[in-house]
Formats: C-alpha cells, structure tokens, sequence
C-alpha cells in the first residue's frame, strides 16, 4: 500500500502541471503524481514525490491513486486544435474528468482545484475583457478542445451542486514560459515566430500569463477559493500583433508585417489539417486555430485578485522565460539572451 500523500495531482508531466508541482513542493505539500505509463518525466525529479501510474480513462486505476490524499489537483488535460482525433481529447477531458471526480468522492478528497480554460468562456464582441459570467454556449464552442473544456467544466459544476463534490474551478488563460517541452500550441507559435516562420498573420488577441503565475493561482484557489466558484488566472491582454514583434524582436527577426483576414488563412489551416491527420503532428495552424483569431481572447482576473489574492508578472517576462528556455534547449537555435547579427540585443535584458 502506498503511503498517504497531502496531494494527488493529475498532469505533472504538463506544462501546466509540472508546475504546479513544483509550487506544491515549493510549499511544502507531500505529492503524489498520477502519470501514464509512458510519460515523460524529466521534469518531475524531485525529492519526496510519489509516483502512481494510471489512466484518467480507467476508473480502476484511479481509486488507488486517490487513496490517503486529502487534496486533488486535476490538472491533465489534451490540449489539442486538430480536428483530426476528436475523440481522444473528449475521452481525457470528459470521461476521464468524471472518472477522477468520482473517484475522489468516494475516497473522501476534503478538496479539488480542478484546472478548467478560459475556452469555456465566451469573448465579449467588443474586444472589451470577459469575466466568469461569461459562459460559453457548448453549441458555439469552437473545436473539440473547446467543446470537451465546456462540457467537462460543466460536469464539475454539476457534481458540485448535485453530489457535494468539493470542487473550486480555475480558468487558466494563455500561460506561457519555461519547460514547455512538448511544446503547447501556443508555444509553437513562440518558437515559429522566434525563428521567422509566420511571415503572415491573422489579426486577434490573448491574455497572456506566465506559467508560474497560474501555478500560484492554483494554490491560493486550494486555500482561498469557494466550492463551485470559478476564478480566472490570466495576465495581461495583448493584440497578436503587439506578441508577435515582441517575439520577433527579442530574437532579432524581422516583424511581421502583413496582416491578413482571417478567412484568408483558411487555406494553410486546412493543409495543415491534412498534414496532422497523416504525420499525427499538432499543425501550427489549424481549422479550429483560425476561425478562433475572429475573436479577441481578452480576459480580466479581476475575480481572482479580489478573493484569492492572485497577481501576475508583466507578459514581457513570461515571453522572456519562454524564449530564454526554448533558445537554451535549441528549440530557436540562437540564444534570446545575445546580441542579433544586426546588432540588437533583446529587450528582455
């Protein structure tokens, strides 16, 4: 039998995930960490934490993993815009999300952070910030990612009010920032422009938020946060256009400048569809990726600061993370932190 932990969290080997691991263990907490068999766990090497293997699709795996842990922390989840496997992304989001949430209830989990996604809420026309009020239609949910985030966060709400499931909801925006490995889609792009592929771009926006930020913002909702509330951990708003020089700046490229509309984009999302369906790549561009650039993603975490003491770091430092860290790993090929062959050194200092 393995020995009792403070926490079980899902998704360690993520993005997301390993870090909030390491604000876990930051703050002392005892870690237990659900990981599939084959995963990836060069970022989990540290001292003290359990390792359990198990799949979020497999109830069966999951009543042990829960056993002797008084907090949850579901952070997995298939973050993927492809069209091509639909199916595998509701199977983890959704079904697997269920099977986790019913197996902390039996086991008695005191509390669950459970790690949703501003895709579940919806942009406001006017480009002007959303809040949590803003729920997201399922029927207008662009994309499987999408629509298996809203009808996943759904579930949770609905065994928070039917079954005392004892659960806080966070609402991540765009994190960016070091030890994206796989990398995210949205550290593709960072990389893509970092090394001059997007030479076109649709215009929109993000809310961009450094990864250790949303990590912090997990804890305080573990502390803080009100059962059946949902908080959103973002950062600052920024037109694409603004990240995209910021990007292309700091590695000394040139900025892009021909903006297209987003119909005109079609045409590479849909080779690039076809390209993933065949090779099982995520595309840099996709279906669901284009048709998403109508709408700027601007956010306020105005919620989360009021009643859980959240804050975030400028985007500028999230970008200079992420950069430094991809250069370092040879994802770019030339170091962020060094001066351009023109002579420009990055703005990141």
């Amino acid at each position: 039998m393995k020995p009792s932990a403070d926490v079980l969290l899902t998704g360690a080997s993520g993005f997301v995930g390993s870090a909030v691991l390491r604000a876990l263990l930051r703050d002392g907490f005892h870690v237990r960490a659900l990981v599939r068999r084959n995963s990836q766990y060069l970022d989990l090497a540290a001292r003290g934490v359990q390792f359990v293997e198990g799949d979020l699709r497999e109830s069966a795996s999951l009543g042990p993993a829960c056993a002797g842990c008084r907090y949850l922390f579901h952070v997995a989840a298939d973050y993927r815009l492809a069209l091509w496997d639909s199916a595998s992304v509701h199977a983890t989001n959704v079904t697997g999300t269920r099977n986790l949430m019913e197996e902390a209830m039996r086991a008695g989990i005191e509390r669950v952070v459970y790690t949703s996604s501003v895709a579940t809420l919806e942009p406001k026309q006017d480009g002007a910030p959303a809040d949590e009020t803003s729920s997201l239609p399922v029927q207008r949910a662009i994309g499987a990612y999408k629509q298996s985030k809203v009808v996943a966060e759904q579930l949770v709400v609905d065994m928070v009010r039917e079954k005392g499931l004892p659960a806080i909801i966070v609402n991540p925006s765009t994190p960016v920032g070091p030890r994206d490995m796989r990398p995210t889609p949205t550290g593709k792009i960072i990389v893509a422009a970092a090394t001059g592929k997007i030479p076109v771009y649709v215009e929109t926006g993000l809310n961009v938020v450094h990864v250790d930020d949303v990590a912090s913002g997990h804890l305080a909702a573990l502390r803080r946060g009100r059962v059946g509330e949902r908080y959103i951990l973002g950062g600052e708003n920024v037109p694409f256009s603004l990240l995209l020089a910021e990007i292309a700046m700091s590695a000394g490229r040139s900025i892009p400048k021909l903006q297209i509309p987003w119909y005109a984009a079609v045409p590479a999302a849909l080779a690039g569809e076809a390209r993933s369906f065949l090779t099982g790549r995520e595309p840099l561009a996709s279906w669901a990726g284009v048709r998403l650039a109508r709408h700027k993603m601007f956010f306020t975490s105005g919620k989360a600061a009021r009643e859980l003491g959240y804050g975030a770091r400028p985007h500028m430092e999230a970008l200079k993370d992420a950069i430094i860290w991809f250069s370092s790993h040879g994802y770019l090929g030339v170091s962020a932190a060094e001066p351009s062959p023109g002579g420009f050194r990055a703005p990141f200092g």
